[in-house]
C-alpha cells in the first residue's frame, strides 16, 4: 500500500495505491475519483470484530463522523488507486501507528485507515461538551497507517509536560495524553471578554496534532451574516 498526500496546504487530499488483495477504509463521502478497477463497499460504521452496529454508528455521528464507512479494493487482480479528500479545506496528515498506543481523533478529523486498525468510539464525558469538539472521539488502535484531516494547517507537537490549546483546535492525540477544560485567563469574565473563553490544558507525554483554524468559529461568523429565516 502506497499513500501520498497531494496539494498540501489549503486543499490537501490523499492518494492511496492498493496492491492486489489490499483494502483501505475511509469516512464515507470523502472519495472523489479512482482508477476504473476499484470496487467500493459502503457499510454502517461498527467496531472491528463485528460489534458496534447501529449504536456504534450513532455514537460515531455524535463524534462528528459519518454513520457509514467505505472500503476500497481492486476487482481485477491489478493495482488500484483511490483519491480521498475531506469536506473542509485544509491539511491531511498520515500517522503511522505501531501498536504501542491508541490515538483519539476529534471533531470529524478521521479520514481513512488501513483495515488492520481497529476503530471504536470513546466517550469524553461532560468535558467533551466544553472542548469545542464532541461527546465522543474516534479511538484508533493497532498497527498501520491512519489519515486525519483538519480545517487549516496541521501542526504536530511532541508533548512532555503541558500545553494549552484553544477549544475547537484539537485534531488528534495519543491516549498517553489527557486534558482538562479551564478558563483562558485568571477570571471567567476576563476569559470571555478577551474572546478566548475556555481552553484545553493537555498533559502527559505523547504526540499531539492541532489545527490552525476552527470550523465552528467560521460557522458562527457566517451565521451572523445570513438573513433571518421567515416562518
Amino acid at each position: 500500500m502506497d499513500i501520498s498526500i497531494k496539494d498540501t496546504g489549503a486543499f490537501a487530499s490523499a492518494s492511496v495505491t492498493l496492491a492486489p488483495g489490499e483494502r483501505f477504509v475511509s469516512e464515507a463521502g470523502c472519495f472523489y475519483h479512482s482508477s476504473p478497477n476499484v470496487e467500493i463497499d459502503v457499510t454502517t460504521r461498527r467496531k472491528s470484530g463485528g460489534k458496534g452496529g447501529l449504536m456504534g454508528g450513532l455514537k460515531s455521528m455524535l463524534a462528528g463522523e459519518s454513520f457509514f464507512l467505505s472500503t476500497y479494493e481492486s476487482n481485477d487482480g491489478q493495482a488500484a488507486t483511490i483519491h480521498l479528500a475531506p469536506g473542509l479545506p485544509g491539511d491531511v496528515r498520515r500517522v503511522d501507528l505501531d501498536g504501542s498506543s491508541r490515538w483519539l481523533c476529534f471533531g470529524g478529523s478521521y479520514l481513512g485507515s488501513a483495515p488492520s486498525l481497529v476503530l471504536d468510539t470513546q466517550s469524553q464525558g461532560f468535558k467533551g461538551l466544553f472542548s469545542g469538539e464532541s461527546l465522543f472521539a474516534i479511538s484508533v488502535t493497532g498497527t498501520g497507517p491512519l489519515l486525519v484531516s483538519a480545517y487549516g494547517a496541521i501542526h504536530e507537537a511532541s508533548i512532555d509536560g503541558e500545553v494549552v490549546i484553544d477549544t475547537g483546535h484539537l485534531v488528534a492525540f495519543e491516549d498517553t495524553l489527557d486534558y482538562e477544560i479551564t478558563k483562558a485567563t485568571g477570571s471567567l469574565v476576563g476569559s470571555f471578554l478577551s474572546g478566548e473563553g475556555l481552553v484545553m490544558r493537555v498533559r502527559g507525554k505523547g504526540r499531539l496534532l492541532v489545527q490552525s483554524h476552527d470550523a465552528g468559529s467560521l460557522g458562527r461568523k457566517i451565521g451572523r451574516l445570513l438573513p433571518p429565516r421567515n416562518g
